[in-house]
Parts: structure tokens; C-alpha cells; sequence
């Protein structure tokens, strides 16, 4: 048995989190799933007797044709122990343990990306604010977002129109696809982008799975330009999440009787890079760059 299959199994078929899997992992057993099922002494500091008994159950059952399925399947499939997982994750302080892929993995290769994500409910004239900001870079960088309702469909689909790139990282399975408006979008990702998830294919969506997921949507871009976002919301943790991952911040101002802004001005007020053109966000990068491309230098391999 190869870790990286023991890994998957007890990550998908026994339910393990990742936290504690990544634990286990830590403990450096040459076969995993052979020091659950003899109750190694560091396995115990870890998992109980008891939960070593029921695993070793459905191991023993279950293990061969968890294999058979997992060779038939159409999606790439990472674990933190793979040499070609995405080394940019492994910066970050909870990565993922097994993640999906379903598209261009080649799209990882590209140093040069930029994590835009906001308000699922925008105001009438966001999308065309989105366009006159990242339409000049669209060719030169790969857009990452989360493929939900609002900025992030549009930038994903501003990408897709203009000729550019796009990853998608979303809160659920490939089996399932949400939201349910985004699905054409979605589809065409998959086929000529780049979809990432840290849940197996047949999870389906759940509401917890949205703000463990945007850790990675700021891990994956050098910098998350925030488009809009109310003062508590799911757009204003991803940017906690940027700066705890040493990320940059950087935010559009609007219209100060707008509850969709506030947050950008709550962000601009701690420091986050106020955004007003193109050429901001360029700068940005030319001085972060050389940081960005150390940190991702084992990832274009």
C-alpha cells in the first residue's frame, strides 16, 4: 500500500479531517494505514482505540475497491506528500491534505495570479468597473475566484470572453456543481481552465465548505483585489485570510452610502492597497514579484 492511496482512502472512506489526517501524515509511518491498524503508540496521540478498531474494520473491507475506483477516475487527485502538488499551498498554515483538480493543471505553472472576489449581490455598475480595471491585464494574468453568484461569476466570465485565464476553486465535489446559475460556466472551466476543490468529487455543497475554501482562493493569487464587500462577510474574512497568509490586500473604493463598500473602505483604513486603476494594481505586483515567484518557485517544476 502506497501512502498517497492511504491517504486518499482515509480522507474520502473514513472521513478523517484534514487537520488531523496532516497530523498523522507528520508522524512519518513508512505505510499509514499499517500503524492504524496495529495502534501504533504515535498513532494513539492522535486517534483513540476505538476509532483505530473501526477504521481497521472498514479498511480491511473496503481498501481494494476503494482502489479500483480511485484508477477510473477522470479528475487529477494531489496529496500534500505528491512532488507535483501545488507547492503554494504548502505555504500556507492549513493546507489542503488531498486536492481535485478537473481542467488545465498547466495553469498552476503561471507565477503571475490574481485572486478578485467579492459581493454576491453587486451594484449595477460593478461589472463595468471590473472591465475597465482588469480587461488591460486579463492576458497577462490568471484570474482566481470562487465561481459563486455575483463578482465572482464575472470575473471568471470576463476571463472566458476576453481571451484570458481562469481557476476556479468552488465549495463542493465536481459531481456538484453550484451554483446553479454558474453551471455552463463551470462546464466550460473544466473543459478549457482550471477547476480546483479540497472536496472529494460526489461531496455536494454545504454552507461551511464556502469560507474553508476561500482560504485558498487568497492563497492562490499574489495579491486579492476585493471588488466589493459588506462590513461582515465572506469576502472580509478571505481578506484576514490573505494577510494571516502574507498576501497582499487590495480594495476598490465606491460610494460611501453603500452598504456593498464599506468593507473596501473598512480594508483601505487598515492598510489594504487602495485600487482606483489599472496601473495600481500593476504596481502592486512589479513590487511583490520577486517574493511571489520564491514562494511559488517549487510549483513550476
Amino acid at each position: 500500500m502506497y501512502n498517497r492511496e492511504c491517504i486518499i482512502y482515509l480522507y474520502e472512506e473514513i472521513g478523517i479531517g484534514r487537520r488531523k489526517l496532516y497530523r498523522l501524515i507528520q508522524l512519518n509511518h513508512d505505510v499509514l494505514i499499517e500503524a492504524i491498524i496495529n495502534q501504533h503508540p504515535s498513532v494513539l496521540s492522535v486517534l483513540t482505540t476505538k476509532q483505530c478498531q473501526h477504521m481497521t474494520n472498514q479498511i480491511k473491507n473496503g481498501f481494494k475497491t476503494f482502489m479500483k475506483q480511485l484508477s477510473n477516475r477522470t479528475c487529477k487527485t494531489w496529496t500534500i506528500l505528491d512532488q507535483d502538488y501545488p507547492h503554494v499551498f504548502r505555504t500556507i498554515p492549513d493546507p489542503p491534505v488531498v486536492l481535485y483538480g478537473l481542467g488545465k493543471e498547466r495553469l498552476l505553472r503561471h507565477v503571475n495570479r490574481i485572486s478578485v472576489i467579492g459581493s454576491r449581490k453587486p451594484t449595477i455598475h460593478t461589472e463595468r468597473r471590473m472591465q475597465q480595471l482588469l480587461l488591460p491585464i486579463v492576458k497577462d494574468f490568471v484570474i482566481v475566484s470562487g465561481l459563486a453568484k455575483g463578482i465572482d461569476g464575472f470575473a471568471h466570465q470576463l476571463a472566458v470572453d476576453a481571451g484570458g485565464k481562469t481557476i476556479a476553486i468552488i465549495g463542493s465535489g465536481f459531481s456538484y456543481p453550484y451554483p446553479y446559475e454558474n453551471r455552463a460556466l463551470f462546464h466550460e472551466l473544466a473543459t478549457h481552465h482550471l477547476i480546483l476543490s479540497e472536496y472529494p468529487p460526489e461531496t455536494k455543497p454545504a454552507r461551511f465548505h464556502f469560507p474553508e475554501r476561500n482560504r485558498l482562493i487568497s492563497a492562490l493569487g499574489f495579491g486579492t483585489l476585493i471588488i466589493e464587500a459588506r462590513q461582515k462577510s465572506g469576502t472580509m474574512i478571505t481578506a484576514d485570510q490573505a494577510l494571516e497568509q502574507g498576501r497582499i490586500v487590495m480594495a476598490l473604493p465606491g460610494d460611501i452610502l453603500n452598504p456593498n463598500t464599506v468593507g473596501c473602505h473598512t480594508l483601505i483604513q487598515q492598510g489594504a492597497k487602495l485600487v482606483q486603476n489599472t496601473q495600481d494594481i500593476v504596481e502592486e505586483w512589479l513590487e511583490n514579484k520577486l517574493n511571489w515567484e520564491i514562494i511559488n518557485q517549487n510549483s513550476k517544476r
